[in-house]
């Protein structure tokens, strides 16, 4: 099994590069938290999806780190798997989508794989729910979600983006890419379609990216990858969302998506003022002995 972490992003709500902005009491970061975690659950191979100028950084930090505990990969997201007749906008300066970033893997990934933000703590559980969907699961084009409560995804510092799933006799019906936000009113959902604003409750399910996928994934995300390319209006700014790839083939019953709904708290960091937070609940974690005070000894 492989974990593939999405890490090509600029973090410009953060401020910076978040995903190698210390967290743990020894200077870990989410990354090595996440990969802890996974290899506990029996992974036994990361492919880390960056820009080609950050190599250096993540080889010479979290690369030296864990080389010794599970293979490493390292994959560019760049225009390399663009056609030759797309002009992708020379003044644009973040990636083209979480869709392209796991295509972007093709040539590394022959196996099942979970995909993860590289700055999303999600916790030992989640792996170990992948694990069992993997060991279970005996069919290549059913795939897996785990899903999050909504209110457990939230931070008081401001709006994020969530996957709102829709689901049915414990499948995936449809995803919609949405700003989320709590507001005196209850947690306001303004999806990315131009659909009207809502409101919703607590207990909706919600996409953090935490898919299982299998190798034919790749066929889907190439052909859609050239749809969005061909007609997006703005090649400056559009992105290929993978949520919105994976709903529009379980719409058209090319895949099912098996979804396993969990009840843990999401930790991550949008915001700088989101870093605190962060810290604290890893300090609890560590007290309560879920992790060692040094992850690799």
């Amino acid at each position: 099994m492989t974990l593939v972490i999405m890490a090509a992003g600029m973090g410009s709500r953060f401020g910076g590069l978040k995903q190698v902005e210390p967290v743990g009491p020894n200077g870990e970061f989410i990354l090595d938290y996440s990969i802890y975690d996974a290899i506990k659950a029996g992974f036994n191979k990361v492919v880390f999806i960056i820009k080609e100028e950050n190599y250096e950084l993540f080889r010479d930090t979290v690369g030296k780190r864990i080389e010794g505990k599970i293979k490493v990969e390292y994959v560019f997201q760049n225009y390399d798997n663009v056609p030759g007749d797309i002009n992708i906008p020379g003044e644009r300066v973040k990636p083209l989508g979480t869709g392209h970033a796991v295509l972007c893997t093709k040539q590394m990934v022959d196996e099942p794989f979970l995909i993860i933000n590289a700055d999303d703590f999600y916790g030992y559980d989640a792996y170990l729910s992948a694990k069992k969907f993997i060991d279970k699961n005996t069919n290549d084009k059913n795939y897996g979600l785990i899903t999050f409560k909504l209110g457990n995804t939230l931070t008081s510092n401001g709006t994020v983006k969530r996957g709102v799933c829709t689901i049915e006799n414990g499948f995936l019906k449809s995803i919609n890419e949405s700003r989320c936000v709590n507001t005196e009113s209850g947690i306001l959902v303004s999806p990315l379609n131009g659909d009207e604003p809502y409101y919703t409750n607590f207990d909706t399910p919600v996409s953090v990216n935490l898919f299982v996928f299998y190798p034919n994934v790749f066929n889907y995300l190439e052909n859609d990858f050239y749809e969005f390319l061909t007609y997006s209006d703005n090649l400056l700014e559009d992105e290929f969302f993978l949520p919105t790839c994976i709903s529009d083939h379980v719409k058209s019953n090319d895949i099912t998506c098996e979804v396993v709904e969990s009840n843990a708290v999401w930790k991550g960091v949008t915001f700088k003022e989101d870093l605190d937070s962060l810290k604290d609940y890893i300090k609890e974690s560590i007290n309560e002995d879920k992790y060692p005070l040094n992850l690799y000894e």
